[in-house]
């Protein structure tokens, strides 16, 4: 009857499998800027849990020569692992739904901040421009298939040329 799902609908990003993210097959030159915007955002919306998992890893990396600073980051990603990745409905707090991107977004600046505190915001900077990197190259080169739900109507009819990973001009 009504188009807007329930407040206890889940919301949460499940984690893709780890094969489909690693899949080379699924590689690919974008053959344009829209195409290389078009997969990106898609991407981004079907592997939001995977890129940050990748993003907290190429972080944990970067800080193993500081074991104060590794010692914060593991109470940081305690901090993920329950307030988000083992979540699968919504946060309530005081009877309040708090949005997944709300959750990520505070979570993301409680790390940065305790990291910046135990002096390592140089580090902190260099894994964010490296996951950065990693998490765009990895969206504009995945060509989406069409079973992927988070393209929506972008794959519709004439849109097969993606399932191979090769486009015409």
């Amino acid at each position: 009857m009504s188009a807007i799902p329930p407040p206890s609908t889940t919301t949460i990003t499940p984690f893709r499998p780890w094969p489909e993210f690693f899949s080379i097959s699924s590689l690919s030159v974008p053959v344009s800027l829209s195409d290389a915007t078009a997969r990106l955002s898609g991407n981004l919306a079907l592997f939001r849990s995977n890129y940050l998992a990748v993003s907290l890893f190429i972080l944990l990396l970067s800080l193993v020569y500081h074991p104060i600073s590794l010692i914060v980051l593991l109470v940081a990603l305690l901090a993920w692992f329950f307030l988000y990745f083992s979540r699968d409905v919504p946060l309530r707090v005081l009877d309040y739904e708090i949005d997944e991107r709300v959750v990520v977004v505070g979570l993301g600046v409680l790390t940065v901040v305790a990291l910046v505190f135990a002096r390592v915001w140089v580090e902190v900077v260099v894994a964010a421009a490296v996951s950065g990197g990693v998490v765009g190259f990895h969206g504009v080169s995945r060509v989406p298939s069409l079973g992927d739900e988070a393209y929506g109507g972008l794959l519709g009819p004439g849109m097969e040329e993606f399932e191979s990973g090769y486009s015409e001009f």
